[in-house]
């Protein structure tokens, strides 16, 4: 059965030209260094960022948390902020595997830290307290509605941290998707940061993995993370393979996802009991108002079982659902979900 999935990104799946090339993917094992596509994926998504050396990961989370224990002690402490992904659903991995604490700061609507929160959470050299180390962004903002942070302020963050012997990292998931949205090189997004993982399994369509970039040093000890977290794999070049077209073919078709998550929430502005509370991206929230004559639940569950429409609640607010348009909703789809939602709240 055939169903138009909202509920996230991540739901996407490989592409017939990916299913392709996983086929006929070249391979050997990875934890030897000798397998050729994961190797070719490397270079591409070190060189597309603008940095010296990558590696394949089998996650975000893993990513990100390779990069902590790379680039922290036990004991130290990272600025994060309050409602970013590593900080709220990455499980602490952080301190569970690496002793590391998190010093959180309000996350603004823009997505952004305010510079000055960053600057009061620097902690001084006192032997009472951890050592700051890291500062960390997210790029997309998730929790933020999907809203891209632009160059000038992760330039500002990076020179900010630098300033004060700190690190920066992007948690840049969705990282093309915000070179789509300002219309700029990744590189222009990137430059300025230490390390920043991206994500290939969600707009990008690839079945599994993320990549973690940044100088050789920083990857040789981000090497040793991942195996020890279990992440060292063998004929990875399968997967890798699925990347690679994500990476050169994939992101450069995002603003389409973007401009249908526009006519989304455009259409759906239009429909009575209903609030379109912001688009950013490939993100939509709605809300349905209390004159709906309907709950939450009851709607989505109509939406899939008469029009194999799928979307979800969103966990943070009531009578909300957040979409997340990807290359699996085209503007067919849209049109469908449209009028299914209408005939639904006539």
């Amino acid at each position: 059965m055939e169903f138009i999935d909202l509920r996230s990104d991540t739901v996407s799946h490989p592409t017939p030209e990916m299913r392709e090339a996983m086929a006929n993917a070249i391979v050997g094992d990875d934890v030897y260094g000798d397998d050729p596509t994961v190797n070719q994926l490397e270079a591409d998504a070190a060189a597309m960022l603008g940095k010296e050396a990558a590696v394949f990961v089998a996650s975000g989370t893993q990513g990100n948390l390779c990069a902590l224990l790379a680039h922290c002690q036990r004991g130290e402490e990272i600025i994060v902020g309050a409602t970013s992904h590593i900080f709220a659903y990455e499980q602490g991995g952080m301190a569970q595997f690496g002793g590391i604490s998190a010093r959180t700061v309000p996350v603004q609507s823009d997505g952004t830290l305010l510079l000055e929160d960053i600057k009061r959470a620097i902690r001084p050299d006192d032997q009472h307290y951890p050592i700051t180390r890291l500062i960390t962004l997210e790029n997309t903002h998730n929790e933020a509605g999907g809203v891209p942070l632009p160059a000038e302020y992760v330039n500002q963050v990076a020179e900010l941290a630098h300033q004060n012997g700190l690190i920066l990292h992007i948690d840049g998931a969705r990282i093309f998707n915000a070179a789509a949205a300002f219309n700029v090189d990744v590189k222009e997004l990137a430059e300025n940061a230490d390390s920043i993982t991206f994500c290939l399994s969600k707009g990008l369509c690839a079945p599994v993995g993320s990549v973690l970039v940044g100088s050789h040093d920083f990857i040789r000890r981000a090497r040793r993370a991942r195996k020890a977290l279990g992440g060292g794999m063998r004929q990875a070049g399968i997967l890798a393979a699925a990347g690679l077209i994500g990476l050169h073919t994939m992101t450069q078709r995002l603003q389409e996802d973007h401009v249908n998550a526009a006519l989304l929430a455009e259409g759906l502005s239009e429909i009575p009991s209903l609030v379109v509370d912001r688009q950013n991206t490939n993100f939509v929230f709605f809300t349905l108002a209390d004159n709906a004559g309907i709950s939450l639940n009851e709607f989505t569950q109509r939406l899939r079982e008469d029009y194999n429409i799928l979307m979800s609640p969103y966990r943070n607010a009531d009578n909300c659902i957040r979409l997340r348009t990807h290359y699996w909703v085209d503007r067919k789809a849209v049109d469908t979900i449209l009028s299914a939602i209408k005939t639904i709240l006539a």
